[in-house]
């Protein structure tokens, strides 16, 4: 029985047309809605019990139930379930200005692929702030393109969190708002970079947005190897040197993926490398710690440094705002590329932003979405007693150095056969990197508690027991 009250049962059977098996599951289920096994508001088995009754993985359930939702057949609803929609919901009978809502975390696997903000409260100022800005913006800010007026009041609400020990002396001049912070790398790439075949350096292991903005900016990426301390400094002083590169970008406070950060010993040397070879330094501070290290490259080297953040990590990434400083000798040629790629963020966007950054009651709502990260990467840490991990309080990953004989790829297949999707070394490596055997594990804010612990145990019991065909 997969529904209450009916003995309605899907085949999953080939017939003929080698669609795959979500496809199969899929069809199915309109075909039970269309002869009327499915009644309206029916509710459709937990992901993982419908899986288990037709055998196949939970992934194959969650893809169908978003195709089908996606299709206003089903609905869905955190921590309600998933029902078959009313009539009106189809689209050919009402149009929507919303997306459906994809199948609920908690519905869908533990997809730990990249970090994902609980909310806290931050959807409620939100809606606040949209509320509020409808009601009090004057009507001429609905009809004219951003400008370095109309950005005014989210520069100022962020120059207030600056400290200049972290990112020098900042003025409100020397901000220039972006959409988010990769789309600030790609802009600095634009404005520094010269040349028909530009060079950039990047941590053996990095962020892969680096190598997305640079090719973007059809630059080539040469890596640089790391020590316990942070980016080796000869190595760094030779492959600029050799390569020619004009940038380096790094992650000096949380390195993404491995949560490792560079020493301020390691920074001051880093930073006389770059001064004596005129090399660029973009800091990506997007991610943090509950206590930071040390100061940005923005601060150890004014005049070449760069320093970039975005509330995405912290608030949301949905408020598609983000923030780069640069050299002050720099700043003109940075606002011109911001202009060049979209005339700027729109005001709707910086002054939500502004709104919710005055609100008494943000600092308390960031505190929770801090512990309940440490809270996560804690447990997840504990969980993992005994295997080369590395976390930080605050941030939201952990990286797991996997024992012999697993290796990353196999590891990653046999996660996901139950249900959990993890990132490999090799998206955050380099061509010419080393190889490394290692998972990044990201936290999940959708997910219960309960659930992140439960995927964390089914990632124990696969390193304690690889499989057989492994250690041949």
């Amino acid at each position: 029985m997969i529904v209450a009250d009916t003995i309605w049962q899907p085949d999953l059977s080939p017939n003929g047309k080698t669609r795959a098996k979500y496809d199969r599951l899929a069809q199915a289920i309109r075909d039970g809605i269309t002869d009327g096994q499915l009644a309206t508001g029916a509710q459709l088995p937990p992901v993982r019990d419908l899986a288990y009754r037709v055998g196949v993985t939970p992934g194959t359930v969650a893809r169908a139930y978003r195709i089908l939702i996606d299709e206003k057949r089903l609905v869905a609803g955190v921590g309600r379930g998933t029902f078959v929609a009313e009539p009106s919901s189809n689209p050919k009978n009402r149009l929507s200005p919303f997306v459906a809502d994809p199948v609920p975390e908690d519905q869908a696997g533990a997809h730990l692929l990249s970090p994902k903000m609980p909310d806290y409260g931050q959807g409620a100022l939100i809606r606040d702030g949209l509320r509020y800005l409808a009601d009090h913006a004057p009507a001429t800010t609905l009809m004219r393109y951003p400008s370095r007026h109309s950005d005014l009041a989210a520069r100022q609400a962020y120059l207030a969190t600056l400290d200049p020990e972290i990112v020098g002396e900042v003025g409100i001049e020397d901000i220039v708002l972006s959409h988010g912070g990769q789309n600030a790398i790609v802009m600095i790439l634009q404005t520094i970079l010269q040349g028909t075949s530009p060079v950039i350096l990047v941590d053996e292991l990095s962020y892969n947005g680096f190598r997305s903005a640079a090719d973007l900016a059809r630059a080539e990426v040469f890596s640089v190897p790391w020590d316990d301390d942070g980016p080796d400094p000869t190595a760094l002083a030779s492959l600029a040197r050799n390569q020619k590169a004009q940038v380096f970008c790094t992650t000096a406070e949380v390195s993404n993926p491995t949560t490792r950060c560079t020493t301020p010993a390691r920074r001051a040397q880093i930073a006389q490398v770059a001064q004596q070879l005129g090399l660029h330094v973009i800091d990506d501070d997007c991610y943090n710690r509950t206590h930071r290290i040390g100061p940005s490259y923005r601060a150890l080297i004014p005049d070449l440094g760069w320093h970039v953040t975005s509330p995405s990590k912290s608030l949301t990434p949905a408020l598609r705002i983000g923030f780069a400083i640069g050299p002050r000798s720099f700043t003109a040629a940075l606002v011109r590329s911001a202009t060049g790629n979209s005339f700027g963020v729109s005001q709707m966007i910086s002054d939500l932003y502004a709104y919710l950054m005055a609100q008494p009651t943000l600092p308390g709502i960031l505190t929770q979405v801090t512990d309940r990260i440490t809270r996560d990467v804690s447990a997840a840490a504990d969980i993992l007693q005994g295997h080369e991990v590395n976390w930080a309080e605050g941030t939201p990953f952990i990286w797991l150095t996997l024992p012999p004989p697993w290796r990353a790829g196999a590891f990653a297949e046999a996660a996901k056969a139950q249900g959990i999707l993890l990132k490999t070394a090799e998206v955050f490596a380099q061509r010419d990197s080393r190889m490394v055997h290692a998972v990044r594990i990201a936290v999940n804010g959708g997910l219960a508690h309960d659930r992140f612990v439960e995927a964390l145990h089914l990632l124990r019991g696969l390193l304690d027991n690889p499989p057989p065909r492994i250690s041949v």
